[in-house]
């Protein structure tokens, strides 16, 4: 059967950071305590669901760019900035996620958060005005800043330390899933039937996924409250493990790396891709939302693909710096290289999205660099700095679109050339120039634990 180990600490993140998760052992069971093999896989699978859904969620506004520029009357900084919510709710909410899923269980937090996503979608696809609009990104990305925490918590409670970094990947995977269908299969359904109607399908597969993951996942084992009780939590608390946190300027550096590495995927990937390379290559918007989908695979194979290799080479910054600069040419050549045809672009697509998938490395380098006592609240900094950059950078990039903008409107949308896209675009570049400059000033940890004083 699964046991629950005593852990130091009520704390999720850092029971995560000392492999103290459950563990298979040799003691038969039998009668309802008996853990069949498929249901640890089941309840990890659902929650695995959920980020794959809010993977989609976030990426979703960017094949409807000039229905929404049209409905709401909005200009590219006011588009930016409604895509951003959902980061604004997404990024503020890591320090407290974990916290909530120690204290009620992933069962009913996911169920909870999944039924939010839901109504957020619902009052997106119905909304009116911009408010409204406004409001509903910001509770799908309210609901969504659990996803990625919740999977790790429920495959923490039911797969053995030795399973947990495939767990992890195979959770990464399906999340790239969902961003490859919020692009061309999305933007094709849009066409279809309309970018209302898909959110509020998109509601209602939000609330069936809150009832299975309610009536079906389990918190923990059915015997762990015959485990010996937590002792008491010996760590600091979490402001005091903050401070120890960011007076490190190892955490910094790193999670800049990993920031500026997200950037453009979150903001060329999740919102101004598609226009862009419609405006460059001339395509269609379903095939302009394909090729974007081909970053998205890329960072799906990258990431797990560099996360290996690290391990495997006992170094880390080396396959950063490496990393950072194939982001930065492949990135520069994609916006800026004159004549460029439409294969070479998809190539450079996913040579772009396989590189910034390196910032997978960043959240083991983060823990590796912070005492064991406080690596929780450094990964939840770390991902905090990450996810901020789409609220940052989706609205940013959209105001510089409307300094270049020339007052051209087409069909009531807004209508940005070639070249306001390219001198907006030049904060790509400069985010691959910011992440190289980090991973330099990433000290080696050679894949093992730096004790700080």
């Amino acid at each position: 059967m699964l046991v629950c180990k005593p852990s130091q600490t009520n704390s999720f993140f850092v029971k995560f950071c000392k492999s103290d998760s459950i563990v298979n052992t040799s003691t038969p069971s039998t009668g309802e305590n008996s853990i069949h093999p498929w249901r640890p896989w089941l309840f990890w699978g659902l929650a695995a669901l959920f980020y794959c859904y809010g993977f989609f969620q976030r990426v979703a506004p960017s094949v409807m760019i000039d229905d929404l520029m049209r409905d709401f009357a909005v200009s590219a900084a006011l588009l930016g900035n409604l895509s951003a919510f959902y980061f604004y709710a997404y990024a503020g909410l890591q320090l407290p996620v974990g916290i909530a899923l120690d204290r009620f269980g992933p069962r009913r937090v996911l169920a909870i958060m999944a039924g939010c996503c839901g109504f957020g979608s619902l009052l997106f696809g119905i909304a009116s005005d911009l408010e409204t609009a406004y409001l509903g990104r910001l509770l799908i990305g309210a609901g969504a800043a659990f996803t990625w925490v919740g999977a790790l918590k429920v495959a923490a409670t039911w797969f053995p330390p030795h399973r947990f970094a495939l767990i992890s990947g195979l959770t990464m995977m399906l999340g790239m899933g969902g961003a490859i269908g919020g692009q061309g299969p999305l933007a094709a359904l849009v066409g279809s039937v309309g970018w209302r109607d898909t959110m509020v399908g998109a509601a209602a597969l939000a609330f069936i996924l809150a009832i299975l993951i309610y009536l079906v996942v389990r918190d923990t084992p059915d015997k762990v409250k015959d485990a010996p009780a937590p002792k008491p939590d010996q760590g600091p608390s979490i402001l005091g493990g903050l401070a120890q946190v960011t007076r490190n300027s190892q955490t910094w550096w790193i999670g800049l790396f990993g920031a500026m590495m997200t950037a453009p995927m979150l903001s060329f990937g999740g919102l101004w891709g598609v226009p862009f390379m419609m405006r460059s290559y001339g395509l269609e918007r379903p095939q302009a939302a394909f090729s974007i989908s081909l970053l998205m695979l890329g960072w799906a194979l990258g990431g797990p693909f560099v996360g290996w290799l690290t391990d495997r080479i006992g170094r880390r910054r080396l396959p950063m710096i490496v990393c950072a600069l194939s982001a930065l040419m492949t990135m520069s050549c994609l916006i800026y290289f004159p004549g460029l045809p439409a294969l070479g672009a998809y190539i450079l697509l996913f040579l772009n999205g396989f590189a910034s998938g390196s910032m997978v490395i960043s959240f083991a380098t983060v823990r590796e660099h912070n005492r064991t006592n406080v690596a929780g609240v450094a990964l939840a900094f770390a991902n905090m700095m990450v996810m901020s950059t789409g609220a940052f950078f989706q609205p940013f990039i959209g105001a510089l679109l409307d300094l270049s903008w020339n007052g051209t409107i087409i069909e009531g949308a807004r209508y940005y050339e070639l070249s306001d896209f390219k001198t907006a675009f030049i904060v790509l570049p400069a985010c691959g120039v910011m992440a190289l400059i980090a991973a330099i000033f990433t000290r080696e940890t050679y894949c093992r634990p730096i004790h700080q004083e």
